[in-house]
């Protein structure tokens, strides 16, 4: 019988543990929010949206035991491509996990985060600023992770279990942060460095060269190149046997814990 590489069902790695790996950046975009468009129509149509939601969530039931399963994971979002993002993951039938900042992105695009929720995507906290989390106090941390964890409820009724430290810079005190907000951190195996460049043929490349059953890819809606090489890394892994799911599809039936570190290993 083949083990299954990557999580296995507890791949979990110590709450404590230091992460060193060779690492990507985000960027936030420009501008502050306008707060009065953020509250405008946050509250309408939630009803609908978590019926909506369910639905389908409801549909893409996958056991990662036995399918062939990946993970794809976009940071730093939403941004100005995300909307057509989504519509590619929704005519691929591609479920992926968004790890979004609040300040200037969440304020900024509710209905997309909305819109996210809605088509069965996993909601996921990346932070209110971008700040490096390791490089500052505890109650820095727990400020950039809680009022992103309120952003996030109050657009879309859905309270975050997922984070991604920026960089994926984590230790003991962070992880202490986290497993108080009920946070459990995600890190990754494929990653395009998709801030180096705009173009989507490398990307896509970069992505399909690391791919690994049971495993996490990084992207970033939020760079030019990275939208456009979408397509090509479904339709090119799908030929490959490779289910979409979300992070806690992956997993399931195990449930990550507060505060532990997931990140696939080989």
């Amino acid at each position: 019988m083949r083990r299954r590489a990557g999580f296995g069902r507890t791949t979990v790695a110590a709450a404590a543990a230091v992460i060193s790996l060779a690492l990507s950046g985000c960027s936030v975009e420009p501008n502050a929010p306008d707060m009065v468009r953020f509250q405008a129509g946050v509250a309408q149509g939630r009803a609908a949206d978590a019926k909506a939601a369910a639905d389908a969530k409801g549909s893409g039931k996958v056991d990662c035991r036995v399918a062939k399963c990946i993970a794809l994971t976009f940071d730093g979002g939403p941004g100005k491509d995300t909307p057509k993002l989504l519509d590619i993951l929704k005519e691929e039938k591609v479920p992926a996990t968004f790890f979004l900042l609040g300040e200037k992105h969440v304020l900024r695009y509710p209905d997309v985060v909305r819109r996210m929720h809605r088509e069965g995507h996993e909601l996921a906290n990346h932070t209110w600023t971008h700040r490096i989390l390791i490089h500052f106090g505890e109650e820095e941390v727990r400020s950039e992770l809680s009022r992103t964890q309120d952003a996030i409820r109050q657009v879309s009724g859905v309270t975050p279990t997922l984070m991604r430290p920026p960089q994926g810079r984590t230790n003991p005190m962070v992880t202490g942060v986290a497993r108080e907000l009920g946070l459990t951190q995600v890190l990754w195996n494929a990653t395009a460095r998709d801030y180096s460049t705009t173009d989507p043929a490398l990307i896509e490349s970069r992505i399909l060269a690391q791919a690994e059953r049971d495993g996490i890819i990084l992207l970033h809606d939020i760079y030019d190149g990275t939208v456009p090489s979408v397509p090509g890394i479904v339709a090119k892994l799908k030929k490959r046997g490779y289910t979409f799911v979300t992070v806690p599809q992956m997993i399931a039936p195990a449930v990550a814990q507060p505060g532990q570190v997931l990140r696939p290993t080989y």
